[in-house]
This record gives C-alpha cells, structure tokens and sequence, in this order.
C-alpha cells in the first residue's frame, strides 16, 4: 500500500495533477491491480482476494485525494454589515472589491485620499483590519480600500496573470479610477511590497503623495535571496494552536498545498483549481502564521483577526506572486531614484526578515522617517491594548507632516548595529 500510494504521489506530480488526479489515479489502480493478479495468478480464489486486498485499500485512500469537498466554483464572503463593497472594474481589467470610509470626527480632513494595500498577497481584508480603516477615518482620513484581484469579494484572475507587476499596474489603476490627484498608501507586509515596487516606477510614483511602507516582505530576487534574521520573538512556536476546521485535515487538500508549497505541483495545476482552493483553505491553515505576527507576551491572548465568513486567502495565486517576486531583477537602481516622501514602520517582533525591511531603507532615499514600534509583532494594530492608537499616530503624523511621536530610528546610518544587535 505505501509504495502505491508514493506511485501516485510521483504520477500526480509527473502529470501536475491532471483532471483532478484521475489520470495518476486510474494508471496507479490499473498497475497494481494488474500486479496483484500476476503474483495470484497460481493462488486459489481466496487467495486471488487477499493478493488483490492492499489494491483495493490504496485505491480507496488515493480516491479521496481526487473528490472535492468544498465548492468547485468560487463561494464569495457575503457581505459585511458595517460597510457596502462596491466593485470596480479597473483598466487593467482586474474586477476589485472596494470599501470606503469617509472622514469623521472633528479634526481636520486630509485633502488626499489615503489608500490601504493589504496583506496575504491574495487574501481578504480581515474584520481586525477594517477596525483599523475605520479609526483612520476617525482622524480625518478618506479611507479607501480594495482586496487585491483573486482576494475576498475580488474576481478571480486566471493564473497565469498573476504577478507582483500586475499587482502594481492595479494600484495606478485604482488611483487613476478613484479621480482625486494623487494619492497617500498605506502599504502592509505583501501590500508593502506592491508599494515598494510603485514608488520605483517613475509614472506609478507620480500617483502617490505620501507612502507608508508597514512591515515590507521582500522586494525583489536579491532580497528574498538575503539572510533571514528576525525580530524579538514571536508567538510562532507557543501559541495554543488555533481552533477550527482545516483544510489540510483533508487527504485532497493537505496533498494538494503540500505539494505546490514544496514546488512539486505548479499553482496552476490540474488537482485542484483555484476557485476551489479558495472555498476550501481556512484561518485555521494559517494557524501557525497567524501566531508569528504576534510577540511572544501576547501568545495566549492572540485576538480573533477575522470570521468564518469573510476570511478568503489563495494560496495559489499568493505563491505564485510570490515566485514572480523571487524571479524579478534588482529593484534598488530603481528605487534609489525614488523622491516620494515615505515612512517605513517596524515592529519589534516581526517574523518578517529584518534584511527585507533594512533594504527598502537603505535604498530609498526619499524615506524621510523610520519608525520602530515597541511591543507589537508583524501585525502592529491588533487590537491590543493601545496598539491600534500607537499605529494610527505614527501613520497620521507622518501624512500630515507632523512630529514623529517615536525616535526615527534606525536611520541608514543606524542599520549595521541594528541588525548586529538583533533588534
């Protein structure tokens, strides 16, 4: 049964999964059936049954790898009831969930609209993050935000059309379709990363007025090349595992994102197509990452960043922006041309590679201010005690060119001791 079951592993992969793994399937059940019958061959009818048993058991454990169990055509979230998506068809011809928060309170209104990029790279924006957009409107922002194509209320794109460019070509697109000059973006993690890549596009750069690049990943091939050191410690290893029903409990899926996770399968495969991927991934598959985003301190009170209902993430289109990223040149020549004002925030215990984040500082000229957040890991407003209000201060103090509530630090000069002391 166990050299069976590797058989089809190595014929899914040989044949990238083909009609939902039926091809490896049917070649697998037919050679060892036919095996099975050729060492019978001189056994009695009994005999001829036990010989044939081990088939019948592999067949059944390998069947199950290609039925699905969830959806086969996208399920969206249903709608939020704290604010209306509407859906804009950019010119790039990507379709994108946007939400929008006017500006409340009483304090003065920024005359540029503040434009949030999300993390995953394909996922939802989460109900915690939402919270945030709001109290960002509360200090006058006008607050847009879209999902990312193939992300929540977002169309799917085919496979083949996503990429960290088109990414970017997306962004200019909103700006352009929003209709109000140019723009503030609040990038985070992957959102920072499409961000990075915009301020070292000339035309993209003259969209932008201001540019908040929050817990960048890797920019560009040599960065995601770079030597990994992280911050403080993170929750990663000790927080209680999160509840929930996973997806990878599932033989067809567990085998499916294992495999495109260890580059075995291509994102775009035949086993299990992404509108399915979709429906069937869950908060609780990110369990583990999730727990990394937050300190070690805060490991038995992570809150609940999202629902049930509105969480959405591809993992396959998300790993393959990601292979797009590794694959692209050397962004720094670029970038170094860069005279967007920019801000780059840091937190104390990002699991997100401290060279990733160095590099943007050290090759942008034009960011004006660094600010390292104490206290908070990957995902900085959480939530937690007054993280969300640190956050917004350090976010609308550099938009509206005031002082900076923390030290500017690191510096460029800064970032050899920064990273020799671990910070």
């Amino acid at each position: 049964m166990v050299g069976l079951v590797a058989l089809f592993l190595a014929l899914l992969v040989a044949t990238d999964g083909a009609d939902s793994g039926f091809v490896a399937w049917s070649v697998t059940v037919g050679v060892a059936a036919f095996a099975a019958l050729w060492r019978g061959r001189r056994r009695s009818g009994r005999g001829r049954l036990v010989a044939l048993l081990p088939v019948l058991v592999a067949a059944a454990l390998t069947l199950s790898v290609c039925v699905p169990t969830v959806p086969t055509t996208r399920n969206p979230p249903p709608a939020l009831p704290f604010v209306t998506a509407e859906h804009w068809r950019l010119s790039t011809g990507s379709r994108v969930a946007v939400y929008h928060y006017p500006p409340t309170g009483n304090g003065p209104r920024r005359s540029a609209p503040l434009v949030y990029l999300n993390g995953g790279p394909v996922r939802g924006i989460s109900v915690l993050d939402h919270r945030f957009l709001q109290r960002l409107a509360g200090q006058g922002h006008d607050v847009y935000a879209y999902e990312q194509a193939g992300g929540g209320r977002s169309d799917l794109l085919p496979m083949g059309q996503y990429a960290i460019t088109r990414s970017v070509h997306d962004l200019g697109a909103f700006i352009g379709r929003l209709g109000k000059g140019r723009a503030d973006v609040l990038g985070f993690s992957s959102g920072a990363v499409v961000l990075t890549r915009a301020l070292a596009d000339p035309a993209m750069a003259d969209r932008l007025h201001r540019a908040v690049i929050a817990e960048p990943g890797p920019m560009d091939g040599p960065s995601a090349r770079m030597p990994e050191q992280k911050g403080r410690p993170s929750a990663r290893d000790i927080a209680p595992a999160m509840t929930g029903p996973r997806s990878t409990h599932v033989p067809r899926y567990a085998v499916a994102f294992g495999l495109m996770r260890l580059g075995l399968l291509d994102p775009d495969n035949g086993l299990v197509g992404q509108a399915e991927g979709v429906n069937a991934f869950t908060a609780a598959d990110l369990g583990s990452d999730t727990a990394s985003a937050y300190c070690a301190r805060d490991a038995h009170r992570i809150p609940v960043e999202d629902t049930a209902e509105n969480f959405s993430f591809s993992a396959a289109a998300s790993l393959r922006i990601q292979q797009t990223i590794k694959d692209s040149p050397a962004l720094a020549p670029r970038l170094s041309h860069s005279r967007t004002p920019a801000m780059l925030m840091i937190a104390e215990c990002s699991s997100q590679v401290r060279q990733w984040q160095t590099a943007v500082l050290a090759d942008n000229p034009a960011v004006r201010r660094t600010q390292y957040l104490p206290g908070v890991g990957h995902h900085m407003w959480n939530g937690l005690d007054d993280n969300d209000r640190r956050a917004a201060a350090v976010i609308t103090a550099f938009l509206q060119d005031r002082p900076a509530p923390l030290p500017d630090y690191p510096k460029r000069a800064d970032i050899p001791a920064f990273l020799r002391d671990h910070k």
